[in-house]
């Protein structure tokens, strides 16, 4: 009993075993293929580009399109150079006739290096070989390219732009398309144009009338450009003294940042200090506002009691007291009044 309990356990374990299996292998196959690893044995080769902009570490190394190695390292050279050390497999052995081309794998600029077969005698290069600048070109200048067809871009539909500027690149670059393809599609694109045609006569209508507004205003623009032209001819004269006033502009601002750094130990307690004293005039309010208002008088007499020199004259001009005698319990209360003009 106990030898069938262990029959039926062990069957369903080996089932999940290699449904677990299968499917590492399968999740790992999958996951190779999609970050293109290969296993296969790989040789290293450098290139040298007169410039190699957008080109990253990891872009695909192709030869007809099909991958067959990766940029493993840029470097400069002799200042004005860059060279790209690459991988091949080693069943794709490069010749020393064997060119290496940047191109453009996506409109986002994404970049690979295409490795093309020249005229030669069929010498293997050996691993470690350099492909001269002789037989590089770097990328096509996909920036000026698309500038000269912005006018016509700025007219055009995202998606009819995206096809145009793919079927240029591929053409300019050799690959894929023809001239008869890319002339289709720009005849698709100037026929769009032409059904714009309203929409770009109101535009031309609307810049002759801004041009319009100028020219009545000629006199004004004019003399705004000229008092533009001084002022640059102004600034372009004095531009040595505004040189020299920068130089002491930073350092009077070094000057102050190492005084404001030195006192500002000093000037966190000063603020302290003056924040509790702001405090208690706020609380003591009342007693601050009358002392302000006696302030004045009190002033006067005392300007007037030190007028005679520097000292101040006191006289006794009233007096009273009480007086308690002891056991009779009698109270005396002595006055004194003194009946002088200074008194009064």
């Amino acid at each position: 009993m106990r030898t069938t309990r262990a029959d039926a356990t062990a069957a369903p374990l080996i089932k999940f075993s290699l449904f677990g299996l299968v499917t590492v292998l399968a999740t790992a196959l999958l996951a190779a293929t999609i970050v293109n690893v290969s296993f296969a044995p790989e040789d290293s080769y450098r290139a040298v580009f007169t410039d190699v902009t957008s080109l990253e570490e990891g872009d695909d190394i192709r030869v007809a399109g099909v991958r067959v190695g990766e940029v493993r390292d840029i470097a400069i050279r002799e200042r004005t150079r860059a060279e790209v050390t690459f991988t091949v497999r080693r069943d794709r052995p490069l010749l020393t006739s064997t060119g290496a081309v940047i191109r453009y794998r996506s409109l986002v600029g994404s970049r690979y290096v295409a490795l093309t077969e020249g005229a030669g005698d069929g010498t293997r290069l050996k691993p470690g070989g350099v492909i001269p600048l002789s037989r590089t070109k770097p990328a096509l200048d996909l920036d000026a390219l698309l500038g000269g067809f912005k006018p016509l871009f700025a007219a055009l539909s995202p998606e009819d732009v995206n096809r145009l500027a793919t079927e240029i690149i591929k053409t300019l670059q050799g690959e894929g398309g023809t001239v008869d393809s890319l002339l289709a599609h720009t005849a698709s694109l100037t026929t769009t144009l032409a059904d714009r045609d309203e929409l770009i006569g109101s535009v031309i209508d609307n810049l002759n009338t801004v041009l319009a507004t100028l020219d009545k205003r000629d006199a004004r623009f004019s003399g705004l450009l000229k008092q533009l032209q001084r002022l640059i001819s102004g600034l372009s004269a004095d531009r040595k003294p505004i040189g020299a006033s920068l130089a002491g502009i930073d350092g009077l601002a070094a000057a102050t940042s190492g005084l404001l750094e030195d006192a500002r130990p000093a000037l966190r307690d000063d603020i302290a200090e003056l924040t509790e004293l702001t405090g208690t005039l706020n609380r003591n309010e009342k007693t601050v506002e009358g002392v302000l208002q006696r302030l004045p008088d009190k002033l006067d007499k005392l300007t007037g009691t030190a007028s005679y020199g520097s000292w101040f004259n006191f006289y006794l001009c009233d007096f009273d007291g009480r007086i308690v005698l002891p056991r009779t319990g009698e109270v005396l209360t002595p006055e004194l009044r003194v009946a002088r003009a200074r008194c009064s």
